[in-house]
């Protein structure tokens, strides 16, 4: 068995110590100067211009007209009952999530789909906004056969 003993200055010892917290500070400054909100929403949900909203489409595949058809904003009820509640499911399968929102008022914006398969007139892509971000989006395609969907491009 070795020993191995060492005679270290205490202004070492100091220094070493100094340096171990100012790490640490700055370690702990700069993880938590973090705001949750724009560390969890992805980059691409920004919505706070026109041009972010139809670029977020875009990159889901969508071609719509640069201009919405409809700007609106609409508040949230406390609780979510019909339809609310049937809506909220379609947004949870794409990853969003209405009863954050509860009482909280949105934006809308309706954008015409020009591309959807088989649909070449009578559908509309809705975001609705929070804040700058999106928060739940869905198509509608009207006439006939109507119906509401994510935002995902179809197959």
């Amino acid at each position: 068995m070795f020993i191995v003993t060492a005679k270290v200055p205490k202004r070492r010892n100091m220094l070493l110590v100094a340096i171990a917290v100012l790490l640490l500070l700055v370690a702990v400054l700069l993880l938590g100067n973090r705001n949750p909100k724009t560390v969890d929403a992805e980059p691409s949900l920004a919505a706070e211009t026109n041009e972010q909203r139809v670029a977020y489409l875009q990159s889901l595949g969508w071609e719509v007209d640069e201009e919405p058809v409809e700007a609106l904003q609409l508040k949230l009820p406390g609780e979510l009952a019909e339809p609310y509640r049937s809506y909220n499911e379609i947004q949870l399968k794409q990853g969003f999530d209405l009863t954050p929102y509860l009482g909280e008022t949105l934006e809308r914006y309706t954008y015409c789909v020009t591309n959807y398969p088989d649909h070449p007139k009578g559908c509309q892509a809705d975001l609705y906004i929070h804040d700058g971000v999106i928060v739940a989006g869905d198509i509608v395609c009207t006439g006939a056969n109507g119906f509401i969907d994510v935002l995902e491009f179809p197959d």
